[in-house]
């Protein structure tokens, strides 16, 4: 059986793995292109990032690098929207992913608040 961690860091790379192909589907004009860039960029370091919250050295680098995480599933969160909301891609072909995105976020934030408040 894996620890939470390790469930987490397989499912931010599975996350990953979804964006690109995603973003390998997505229609080739120039705005598709641009934001999907973007969030090909913000997805793939959700996984990168949290790898490297697990290889903290110190409590406020751990509460740091679980930041650049939330910052990111945000970031993540945001561009799957924008390609929506611009009718680049149709709502029900990211909803899963904008469920995806929205799990990290609310997981990695509870997670940095927990960090902050067992520093003190």
């Amino acid at each position: 059986m894996k620890s939470k961690p390790e469930e987490l860091r397989d499912r931010t790379k599975r996350f990953a793995i979804l964006i690109v192909k995603f973003f390998q589907s997505l229609p080739r004009t120039d705005e598709a292109r641009i934001l999907g860039k973007q969030l090909l960029r913000c997805a793939s370091s959700v996984a990168a990032n949290y790898r490297a919250v697990g290889r903290a050295r110190s409590r406020a680098e751990f509460i740091s690098k679980l930041g650049t995480v939330v910052e990111e599933a945000d970031e993540s969160v945001f561009w799957l929207e924008m390609l929506t909301e611009t009718d680049i891609v149709p709502k029900e072909k990211v909803e899963s992913l904008l469920k995806e995105g929205n799990e990290f976020l609310a997981i990695f934030a509870a997670s940095q608040r927990t960090a902050r408040a067992n520093r003190k």
